[in-house]
């Protein structure tokens, strides 16, 4: 399983909070794998140099056509200028029709709890799975 690992980008004040996002991606044939594969490494560069970006990872599982990310951000806006800059905009564009399903979660946690781990990541993510299958088939928890 390809992973790069945590990479802090820059250092939040240790009294500030960060926005984080995780995501699983899922490409619809292993024929897709290596062009997620390739397209998710210009991303990742990208969010190096971010302004706002306080650290990503990355998990590959191209066997499973599974590609999961997790990132954290000085706030909702930071990583939302980052998804509409080039080349993450046309990245995700381009996959769009190789994509079978994808989840997204975001949250909030103190600085001080970064890195955030993938156990943590991933089970918000399915959470949030857990959740979207629920409002789409009607069912609202209470």
């Amino acid at each position: 399983m390809p992973t790069l690992p945590w990479t802090t980008v820059s250092t939040p004040a240790s009294n500030a909070h960060a926005f984080v996002m995780a995501s699983r991606l899922q490409a619809r044939s292993l024929f897709d794998v290596p062009r997620f594969f390739l397209r998710s490494l210009a991303a990742w560069k990208q969010v190096r140099n971010a302004p706002g970006a306080y650290g990503a990872s990355l998990v590959a599982q191209p066997l499973k056509r599974t590609f999961w990310t997790l990132s954290a951000w000085e706030d909702r806006q930071a990583l939302y200028t980052y998804a509409r800059a080039e080349p993450h905009r046309s990245v995700m564009n381009g996959l769009r029709s190789a994509t079978d399903h994808s989840i997204f979660t975001f949250w909030q946690v103190p600085a001080a709890d970064l890195p955030i781990s993938w156990a943590d990541a991933r089970r918000r993510l399915a959470e949030q799975e857990l959740a979207d299958a629920r409002s789409a088939s009607g069912t609202a928890t209470g």
